[in-house]
């Protein structure tokens, strides 16, 4: 069990939920779906930032690098983490041998009360896509399936290679579904 510590000040700032949500909401009125790939960018601009102070949090707990820990603790110690930045109560599962999925019921960047049509917390995705690029060894991507902004129960994202997302990515955009999707890839 781990008795997490604080995160150190210095790599991170807190912004607030409420902040996030109107940002999205802006850029949504006035960009329309431009808006994405904008959000998308800004939070893989922040990922780095966000890894180092995983590094940072591990190494306060007494734990390895995060790329040296075996994959249930990485899985365990990065949902810790997320929760106590602030992020959300998330679990982190494999889905096969290619595919990550990163599940929260209460996701900081979801709002409930926004009525997308599809999911929409692209600054994650794109945070996302970079935290877990740094344990990886090629690029990773990020894709947002499930969201409670859309009226799902919770916020998923999946994370794994670009062939693999690209593909989940075209079946999701021709009506079949994630988990079909990835099914074919089995």
């Amino acid at each position: 069990m781990l008795t997490a510590r604080t995160i150190s000040p210095g790599t991170l700032s807190a912004v607030p939920h409420a902040s996030l949500r109107a940002l999205r909401a802006a850029l949504v009125r006035d960009l329309g779906v431009g808006f994405a790939s904008m959000l998308q960018e800004a939070g893989g601009a922040g990922g780095a930032s966000l890894f180092q102070a995983f590094r940072a949090w591990c190494a306060e707990n007494g734990l390895a690098a995060p790329e040296q820990l075996p994959i249930s603790l990485f899985q365990e110690s990065a949902a810790h983490f997320f929760a106590q930045a602030g992020w959300g109560a998330v679990s982190i599962t494999s889905l096969g041998d290619a595919v990550v999925a990163l599940d929260a019921a209460n996701w900081s960047e979801s709002d409930p009360d926004a009525a997308m049509p599809y999911p929409s917390c692209y600054y994650s995705a794109g945070l996302l896509a970079d935290f877990f690029g740094h344990i990886s060894d090629g690029q990773l991507w990020c894709q947002e399936v499930e969201c409670r902004s859309s009226g799902a129960a919770r916020c998923r994202f999946i994370v794994g290679s670009p062939e693999i997302l690209g593909h989940v990515y075209q079946r999701l955009a021709e009506g079949v579904g994630y988990e079909d999707a990835l099914g074919e890839l089995e």
